[in-house]
C-alpha cells in the first residue's frame, strides 16, 4: 500500500482507513465500515443519533454443507431509542439485507448502552429582526386564513431570516 492511485494521484485518508479498519471490523465485529458509515442513510436521521450497529453474529456453521442461516444485528440504543428500533425491526433489517446485497440479517438483538456519536452540533445563533423583516414576514403569511398555520409559518419565516446574516 503505497498511499497513491495506479495514476500517481494521492488516495484519500478514508480510503486508506477503510482498507485497514474493514478487515479488523470484519474478523472482530462481523461487520463492514460501509454499514457503520451508511447507518444514518439506513435508519434515519431519527435513530442514527441514538443508535450504533455494534456487531454481527453469525450462527456457527460445523459443516460447508449446512444451510445458511441469516446473522443476528445487535444494535446499541440509548434509552427509548430501544423501543423505536423494537418497532421498526422488520423495516431495518430489509434495509440493511438491501444495503448488503443478500438476505445477511435475519433478526436484531438491541443492547442499551451510551452511544457517543460526537459532540453535539451547535444551534446557530439568532439574531432580532428588523421592524421591516417583521412585517415583511407578516405580509408574506397574512393571507393565510387558518390561525394556528399562519401563525407556525410566520414563527419559521422569523427563523429562517433570524438565521440569515443581515443583507
Amino acid at each position: 500500500m503505497t498511499g497513491k492511485r495506479p495514476g500517481g494521484n494521492p488516495k484519500p485518508v478514508s480510503d486508506v482507513a477503510t482498507e485497514i479498519l474493514d478487515p479488523v471490523l470484519r474478523k472482530r465485529a462481523g461487520i463492514s465500515v460501509g454499514l457503520v458509515q451508511s447507518w444514518e442513510e439506513i435508519v434515519g436521521p431519527r435513530l442514527a443519533g441514538r443508535t450504533r450497529p455494534e456487531k454481527i453474529v453469525w450462527p456457527r456453521r460445523l459443516d460447508d454443507d449446512d444451510p445458511f442461516e441469516p446473522a443476528v444485528l445487535v444494535i446499541a440504543c440509548e434509552g427509548a431509542a430501544a423501543l423505536h428500533v423494537q418497532h421498526e425491526t422488520n423495516e431495518i433489517v430489509s434495509r440493511v439485507n438491501a444495503f448488503l446485497g443478500f438476505a445477511a440479517i435475519g433478526r436484531i438483538r438491541i443492547v442499551q448502552k451510551p452511544v457517543n456519536t460526537g459532540p453535539d452540533k451547535p444551534r446557530p445563533r439568532l439574531r432580532p429582526l428588523s421592524e421591516l423583516e417583521k412585517k415583511r414576514v407578516a405580509g408574506t403569511v397574512a393571507k393565510i386564513e387558518d390561525d394556528g398555520l399562519r401563525a407556525a409559518l410566520e414563527r419559521l419565516g422569523t427563523t429562517i431570516l433570524s438565521a440569515k446574516k443581515r443583507p
